[in-house]
């Protein structure tokens, strides 16, 4: 290693600056660690994917037809069921959220993440049902900084429920052989 000498004596700077340049790869690579870029930032739908236990991967908009044929859907709200958004003007990829309590027939309480602020997780959010037949197709979901529930309607697919529809499948019945089991094959 060269180091630059006045006099024939290393110098403070010279040591300073070699210490900087050996130093500053590995600064470079600590703050590539901690940096996340925006879209690292947790989204609803990995949020919603570990606080439901369904497997669905994809946007948001695309869970309602995915789980078709895969987990019963309904639109109904229920306890630890994924309400479904679908894509509007304001969220192109739709949303989902985790049914956390239903209050009554208009009101539910639910847990996700990317809503009130970029990556934000909030538990037990205010949901009102909307439509005007009360079907859960549209609700108003509140929003953080305002502290109430957002003017914008938005629209509602239904809810995904967490037990597959193939549990609902009849169970196969293994019928007894009658006789001697052990006498059987020789």
């Amino acid at each position: 290693m060269v180091v630059c000498t006045r006099f024939g004596r290393e110098s403070n700077l010279a040591r300073a600056v070699l210490k900087r340049i050996r130093l500053w790869p590995l600064a470079l690579l600590f703050g590539a660690m901690m940096a996340q870029p925006a879209h690292a930032r947790l989204q609803c739908v990995p949020y919603a994917r570990d606080h439901s236990g369904i497997e669905i991967h994809g946007n948001a908009h695309l869970w309602w037809r995915a789980a078709e044929g895969r987990y019963e859907r309904g639109q109904e709200p229920q306890v630890g069921a994924v309400m479904a958004f679908s894509s509007s003007r304001a969220m192109p990829l739709g949303h989902v959220a985790v049914v956390r309590q239903v209050i009554d027939e208009r009101h539910i309480l639910i847990d996700h993440a990317n809503w009130s602020r970029p990556g934000g997780i909030e538990t037990g959010v205010p949901v009102a049902d909307v439509s005007e037949a009360g079907d859960w197709s549209e609700v108003r979901v509140w929003y953080g900084p305002i502290r109430a529930l957002g003017a914008r309607h938005n629209p509602v697919a239904g809810f995904i429920y967490a037990d597959s529809a193939e549990d609902d499948l009849p169970l196969t019945e293994v019928a007894q052989a009658s006789g001697d089991i052990a006498s059987v094959g020789g």
